[in-house]
């Protein structure tokens, strides 16, 4: 049997990026490929019942910063973000995709995948697990929350004529990774925000699926 990739999806909403993955698992745009975990951070993401919805079902996790925060007084945020990397390295997976991540990760979270400190097993040395990101916005431009309103804001003042979405590799600094596949999308005169932002999710959908299996292929191919 050819061996599997595994893919750990992060979600905060309603996943429809996931869905995208999901549909496209074990075809031939991601060929020998499962999704071994969906966690989120939201515990009303509908993105946890679409992976439970799908057949086979997927496994899924939640954990959240301020109920985690509560229930440990004495940890911090960077505690919270160790614990998310624990709950992906279980599943061993090949590529952590965030796909609608609302939550900034700091070195916690980043140090445990990419094998820069680990406080598990120190014997034990492992390849350093990509994770990449999806972004509705170009490189440089409009770096953190509100990125399509905010770039929609910036066409009516004559600013832009045009946005995009990226998928691109995590590092510290908040979108600031190594794009890997890029897309512009245009923003039409007259156009409201929902019409926008409904073209925009369409790109979406395409380019997180080729960035997943270009990172597969990379990492693991087949």
């Amino acid at each position: 049997m050819t061996n599997i990739r595994r893919i750990v999806v992060l979600i905060s909403g309603s996943g429809t990026n996931l869905q995208a993955l999901i549909d496209a698992q074990n075809t031939p745009l991601l060929p020998n490929t499962e999704i071994t975990l969906v966690l989120s951070n939201r515990k009303a993401a509908y993105g946890l019942t679409r992976a439970q919805h799908a057949i086979p079902s997927i496994p899924t996790a939640y954990l959240a910063l301020q109920p985690y925060l509560k229930a440990n007084p004495g940890k911090t945020r960077d505690d919270y973000d160790a614990e998310v990397a624990k709950i992906v390295l279980k599943e061993n997976p090949d590529l952590v995709v965030l796909a609608g991540w609302m939550h900034v990760f700091g070195d916690g979270f980043l140090d445990l995948l990419y094998g820069v400190n680990t406080d598990t097993d120190s014997s034990v040395l492992r390849q350093p697990i990509p994770v990449i990101n999806l972004h509705p916005a170009l490189p440089g431009a409009f770096d953190g929350t509100n990125a399509i309103e905010r770039a929609y804001e910036a066409f009516q003042k004559g600013e832009i004529k045009h946005s995009g979405v990226m998928v691109h590799k995590v590092v510290k600094a908040v979108d600031r990774g190594e794009p890997l596949i890029v897309r512009e999308v245009l923003i039409e005169a007259g156009e409201p925000l929902e019409s926008f932002e409904e073209r925009l999710h369409k790109v979406e959908h395409e380019i997180i699926v080729e960035a997943t299996k270009y990172m597969l292929d990379a990492v693991k191919p087949i």
